[in-house]
């Protein structure tokens, strides 16, 4: 227990037999449970944790691979089930510091957060220890999430080791949340529509202790990319239309429409002048004037969205 509150660690594992076991024995005693959730893995997995386990610890086993969202749902659903008040979910790849699981879960358990979150680039340790192309997709990652979640005071979004209190548990609708990796990019927005408060908590970042990645930046960047831009566009019609109204709707929605004609026109006029066709002056400045008015309104939204949500943390 931490501040009287019950504790439980959610571990996701695929293909971990090396390091699972490991993770499990390097948890603290504050935690009550353990939630050991294998995703289909091929190798010995599962049977590597279950020689770890202890008395706190249930494993878990999905027939079929469904992601490691999908592994992380499953843990949070068997913890609302124990009514657990803390929920931290730790990778079982031993990347997540156990001695920084009681820094994590303090503001929770004292409610003065509903999600706390590690962040491994408050430190500059960060740029020499984390991959170089990682930590630049990162970063573009953390900054397509400010916006889409309207949490603009996260930062390291694809940080997964986090804290999660019951009744923003509660609130969430879980089967709705993306189940494969950018499963902490869409838990962000969804949590901003319940107005869930999210706070940063300083990090150490570990690598080089044996784990394996599968990821390709290549094919992550894109893909979670456009799972934001859903994700915004989600989270303006479900928190700023259904549940109330905020006329910064408008605003993007004028904005959007003003760039995409001022670059159609801007685009089109640019084929037409090296075809050696003349533009006219009131062309240009049409063009202009799209593009400056249109950025203007989305950075007038943006900043609605950030006063909007500026409690929030």
């Amino acid at each position: 227990m931490v501040e009287g509150k019950r504790v439980a660690v959610v571990v996701p594992a695929y293909r971990e037999e090396d390091l699972v076991a490991t993770t499990l024995r390097g948890i603290p005693d504050v935690v009550d449970r353990i939630f050991v959730v294998d995703d289909a893995s091929p190798d010995s997995t599962v049977d590597r944790a279950r020689d770890a386990a202890d008395a706190r610890t249930e494993v878990i086993v999905h027939e079929r691979n469904g992601g490691v969202g999908a592994a992380i749902v499953t843990g949070y659903k068997r913890a609302l089930a124990e009514q657990i008040d803390v929920v931290v979910v730790m990778a079982a790849d031993n990347q997540m510091d156990p001695a920084e699981l009681h820094t994590l879960v303090e503001p929770v358990a004292r409610g003065e957060t509903d999600y706390a979150k590690a962040n491994r680039l408050f430190t500059g340790e960060a740029w020499s220890v984390i991959p170089r192309t990682r930590y630049l997709g990162n970063a573009v990652l953390s900054l397509f999430t400010k916006i889409a979640s309207g949490y603009w005071h996260v930062a390291d979004s694809q940080a997964g080791y986090t804290a999660l209190g019951l009744d923003a548990l509660r609130r969430l609708d879980l089967d709705r949340v993306y189940r494969r990796y950018g499963f902490p990019n869409d838990m962000l927005v969804h949590l901003n529509v319940i107005n869930a408060r999210v706070r940063d908590i300083p990090s150490r970042p570990i690598y080089g202790v044996g784990e394996r990645s599968g990821i390709r930046l290549r094919n992550v960047v894109p893909r979670i990319s456009w799972l934001l831009v859903k994700g915004f566009f989600w989270r303006m019609r479900e928190k700023y239309v259904i549940r109330d109204f905020h006329p910064l709707v408008f605003f993007y929605a004028l904005g959007f429409l003003m760039l995409a004609i001022g670059l159609a026109l801007g685009i089109a006029e640019t084929i037409l002048r090296a075809l050696g066709n003349q533009i006219t002056t009131a062309t240009i400045v049409l063009v202009a004037l799209l593009l400056v008015s249109g950025s203007q309104f989305t950075l007038f939204a943006m900043w609605f969205d950030m006063e909007s949500n500026k409690d929030l943390r």
